[in-house]
């Protein structure tokens, strides 16, 4: 037996068309590249065209296909559409990963109305819309994988972040329900709930909260293993969630901080 081989099988995802939403920057992007080099298509969710479109230009340069589609995933229209065409587009929907997310610094009394939807809209509802349309497809499909991006902060509290803890909360719990419901349609649902990831949207949090980028990165590092994280670092936990490894794994919440919760 070649135990290279048998390995490399276990990791393939060829064949198996992937969407990754918040797909454009960040975590999405470094998760949609690993999927791709593990042999997935993959089909881009985001706001954000000009790096969207990037993104979907650098897959094909490994020779995998890859297409992106601008998709609020706050709104229901947009996720209806995107489905649609990404079932016309690639056929098969073997893996969602539920990536998109925004937060807003501020306490329950600065945060306004507007400031919460939005929160929970990109957070937690677009898990539900996009799950909902998904799941069905992969039940035709004979099963599938999903994971959710959560946070530590949905393990945990933390300061004058409520509409986020709140969504990142919902998103673990709503990953185990999903699990329950799903586990015998052959659909594997998980979570990865990453601590500080070195990104774009960790250097908008700094600001939000008026704190030099580099004093906020060095008090972030505070930690077992004493760095942030990368957004590789989760693209390779959502890997491993997606293929053959972890095919009794489902329901799971996947800590990926260098021990902070710890």
């Amino acid at each position: 037996m070649n135990i290279h081989n048998n390995i490399l099988n276990l990791i393939s995802l060829k064949g198996k068309t992937a969407i990754v939403t918040g797909a454009a920057s960040g975590i999405g992007s470094a998760v949609a590249m690993r999927l791709a080099e593990a042999g997935a298509n993959i089909a881009l969710f985001d706001v954000d065209k000009h790096k969207g479109v990037q993104i979907e230009e650098d897959i094909r340069q490994i020779e995998i296909k890859a297409k992106f589609y601008a998709c609020d995933v706050s709104l229901r229209s947009d996720c209806q559409k995107a489905i649609d065409d990404v079932s016309e587009d690639f056929g098969n929907l073997d893996i969602l990963v539920n990536n998109a997310g925004v937060i807003n610094r501020k306490d329950i009394v600065e945060l306004s109305e507007e400031e919460w939807d939005h929160v929970l809209g990109v957070n937690l509802k677009s898990v539900y819309q996009l799950s909902h349309l998904v799941i069905p497809r992969m039940v035709q499909n004979r099963g599938g994988s999903i994971v959710n991006i959560g946070s530590g902060w949905g393990i945990k509290g933390g300061p004058k972040a409520v509409a986020y803890c709140a969504s990142k909360g919902g998103v673990v719990n709503l990953t185990r329900a999903m699990a329950i419901d799903h586990g015998k349609q052959g659909i594997r649902v998980n979570c990865v709930c990453p601590g500080d990831i070195h990104t774009e949207l960790l250097e908008r949090e700094a600001v939000q909260i008026h704190q030099d980028f580099g004093e906020f990165l060095a008090e972030a590092a505070d930690r077992p293993i004493p760095s942030v994280g990368s957004p590789e670092d989760v693209a390779n936990a959502v890997l491993f969630l997606t293929c053959q490894l972890s095919s009794w794994v489902t329901g799971s919440i996947f800590v990926v901080d260098g021990g902070g919760l710890a």
